[in-house]
């Protein structure tokens, strides 16, 4: 790694080495792979069952699990978010989302397992065609929701099999060296931060409930546990995160279960105030106490086990799958989250820029690697004191590996920094505001068809930042605006344009969503992302990201309720990459306002190389 001035520490250590949140060691090993799975064959056969369904999930459904409850990746070796394994006696897929198709295919044994893109073959649809008549298929009802098992069961049927969930799964007792589960301290979350207490937040949820006429809500999402006792804990990578469950009655005191060793005084305090704390082992019996007394339970269909529902329904109650009201309350942010994530974007913006100019600097020279990247963009976080944790696992992708838009550097993928396209797709985790942010840059002089693609990414991404819509308009209502500059020269990308962002908890967060599956409504606090992308497999990606806010608008003469977007990421647009005459003048007047802001927020928090990198990629187009 090359010595950095003001826009970056020395180095003398290896850029592995200094990272304190990222590791780039392989994680998975195909090699693996086949033995494992006649184990698990064997296992299924003494059980007699021709089947068993693998999950990338853990008992909550979260985007990350903790690495005792990585079965998938433990079995396939894969390691992305999303996918599932199906295995039978004499066959085995590995189905994922379109974004982990070469990912999948380069992590996993082929020979044992079929690659299948889940857009083209959904689970369900394996299920219907290679299941035999009369075929037992287990599952483990913890790894899936109420709606889940539902589809399990239909699909099964359609077979001619049956679908039969099992008490312990077959994978446990295979995996000889697991991981033990985490101990990860719960801490209280600062009233400053939270803008809401605990007593203010319960009183919403149980109004809630009786709106919804239920009796209860088992809280089985850990983001709705943490937000709504104002806790974060550490049990899932870069997501603060107490893995839990709560017991919300529609009157009364709710009742917390977290391992009583893993509670701070202050986080005690907390939940003491509102609520009491039992052991996750009493969950069962409470589920079923509620059961025995008749109580129809709200189980979040997006988060709710399987598992819960059986408890209460064999108990005598009526389990309800619907909607968590936490989900929507925790997405629309208080003046208070608001303000924390503004100062996070500021402090994280200045950071990029320290970063973005030593990069402009050493990129052109050679000799830089994704990994020196990845290394000096969280020493550049790190630099401002305040840094928890990056809020996911940097992607830094030179060349053809920017056109994998979940890559992650490895020391083996790890490639050098050359002439053509480099783009990097990070955030931080900081007390008072969680941050993700895309730039593309271009390292020495790029080629027109790289400037089109970008430019037009960039009217696609300013599409959106500009968009103005009508209470009650949807993510799927205005994803359109982000693709119809690429849609014009026949192109497009495979995920989609946001996602909702949480404050100081995961960088994904829903229900809002910039996306063709974006139902809910978007309301004013909401965060969500602007980030439009172009792909172009073995050779470039390109993928722009701000984060924003919806906010209230008002406009002169109008008779409806008008929101639009703030714009909270503050970062300069690569210049190099832009092709002015594919830009109108909105476009530009947008751009020239946007840099000036930029250049007046961040100014004063950079000195000396960075400022005067900042001010030349600020000036007006």
């Amino acid at each position: 790694m090359p010595e950095m001035t003001a826009s970056g520490p020395a180095m003398t250590e290896s850029p592995a080495a200094l990272c304190r949140f990222q590791s780039f060691a392989e994680p998975s090993d195909p090699s693996q792979v086949a033995p494992r799975i006649a184990a698990l064959r064997a296992a299924l056969a003494a059980h007699k069952l021709d089947g068993f369904i693998v999950p990338r999930a853990d008992e909550h459904q979260g985007e990350y699990v903790p690495a005792h409850m990585a079965r998938l990746a433990w079995l396939t070796g894969f390691t992305g978010s999303a996918g599932a394994a199906i295995v039978l006696a004499d066959r085995a897929s590995l189905i994922v989302d379109g974004r982990y198709t070469i990912q999948s295919a380069a992590q996993t044994d082929a020979s044992v397992f079929t690659p299948t893109k889940m857009e083209e073959t959904p689970l369900e649809r394996w299920i219907e065609q290679n299941l035999p008549a009369g075929g037992r298929l287990g599952y483990d009802p913890w790894l899936h929701t109420v709606d889940g098992v539902a589809k399990l069961e239909k699909a099964v049927a359609a077979a001619g099999g049956a679908l039969v969930a099992v008490t312990e799964n077959p994978i446990d007792a295979l995996w000889i060296d697991r991981p033990a589960p985490p101990t990860a301290p719960v801490k209280a979350h600062r009233a400053e931060f939270a803008g809401e207490s605990p007593a203010e937040k319960l009183a919403r949820i149980q109004e809630a409930l009786v709106k919804a006429k239920v009796d209860a809500l088992v809280v089985s999402d850990p983001h709705a546990l943490a937000w709504t006792f104002n806790v974060r804990g550490g049990d899932v990578e870069h997501t603060p995160l107490p893995l839990g469950y709560a017991i919300v009655p529609r009157e009364g005191r709710p009742t917390v279960f977290l391992a009583a060793e893993k509670i701070t005084n202050e986080a005690g305090d907390a939940i003491g105030a509102v609520g009491e704390i039992a052991p996750p082992a009493a969950l069962k019996a409470q589920l079923e106490a509620l059961g025995a007394a008749g109580a129809k339970v709200r189980l979040d269909a997006a988060t709710g086990a399987s598992a819960l529902a059986t408890l209460i329904r064999e108990a005598g109650g009526t389990p309800d799958a619907g909607p968590d009201p936490i989900a929507l309350m925790k997405a629309r942010k208080n003046a208070a989250e608001l303000a924390g994530t503004r100062a996070a974007h500021l402090r994280d913006g200045a950071a990029m820029v320290r970063y973005l100019a030593w990069l402009a600097r050493e990129a052109p020279k050679g000799g830089l690697t994704e990994i020196d990247a990845v290394a000096a963009l969280e020493a550049e976080r790190l630099k401002t004191g305040l840094l928890k944790d990056v809020s996911f696992t940097t992607i830094a992708g030179a060349g053809p590996n920017a056109a994998l838009p979940h890559y992650r550097v490895t020391e083996a993928s790890n490639r050098p920094i050359e002439p053509g396209i480099f783009l990097v797709d990070s955030g931080g985790q900081y007390e008072d505001g969680t941050t993700d942010i895309t730039r593309t840059m271009a390292v020495g002089e790029p080629t027109a068809e790289m400037r089109d693609r970008y430019t037009r990414v960039l009217k696609g991404h300013l599409a959106i930042s500009r968009a103005v819509f009508v209470k009650g308009t949807s993510g799927a209502q205005l994803d359109a605006l982000a693709r119809l500059p690429l849609w014009q020269a026949g192109l497009d990308f495979d995920h989609g344009t946001g996602h909702g962002v949480g404050s100081y908890l995961s960088v994904h967060e829903g229900p809002q969503r910039l996306s063709k599956l974006g139902t809910t409504p978007l309301e004013p606090g909401m965060i969500l992302s602007n980030e439009p992308g172009y792909y172009k497999q073995g050779e470039y990606g390109i993928r722009i990201e701000n984060l924003i806010v919806v906010e209230e608008r008002v406009i002169p003469g109008g008779d409806r309720t008008i929101y639009g977007f703030e714009t909270i990421t503050f970062c300069p647009y690569e210049r190099a990459l832009i092709d002015l005459s594919l830009l109108d003048g909105g476009e530009v007047a947008w751009i020239d306002a946007y840099h000036a802001q930029v250049w007046s927020n961040l100014a004063a928090s950079v000195e000396g190389e960075a400022k005067a990198w900042l001010e030349k990629a600020c000036l007006p187009l």
